[in-house]
């Protein structure tokens, strides 16, 4: 039980390494299975069930997962930004636009205590 708390924690990504859009891949690592299986498994049910209806499920899995993270994500706090940026780009940006003006603000604040004349390096430097 121990790989299904790992799994369902992490979530179920297109992965970037895979063969085609990275679906088989990406569900073989979210139930720790191994991906040559899962691609043998694949293969057969298209031999199987015919050419049309797994490349469709396929295609149509690809659509609805999302891709995997660049990078890992370790925080609640990172993977909430991820998620907002893969189902709102718009939104993701205008977090991030926040925080820049909030950084900008910070800024602008020290300099303005640092050049106003009540900071005189002169009598501390006692040039």
């Amino acid at each position: 039980m121990k790989w299904m708390n790992r799994s369902f924690r992490r979530g179920l990504y297109r992965s970037r390494n895979g063969m085609i859009l990275g679906v088989i891949r990406g569900v073989a690592e979210y139930f720790d299975f191994s991906v040559f299986w899962a691609r043998a498994i694949a293969v057969i049910l298209l031999l199987v069930s015919g050419f049309w209806p797994i490349t469709g499920l396929y295609f149509l899995a690809a659509l609805i997962m999302k891709p995997a993270p660049v990078l890992r994500i370790d925080s609640d706090d990172a993977h909430d930004f991820y998620d907002s940026y893969v189902h709102s780009r718009p939104r993701a940006v205008d977090r991030l636009k926040r925080r820049y003006d909030h950084i900008e603000q910070r800024i602008r604040r020290m300099e303005d205590t640092v050049t106003s004349r009540d900071y005189d390096w002169e009598s501390r430097f006692g040039a």
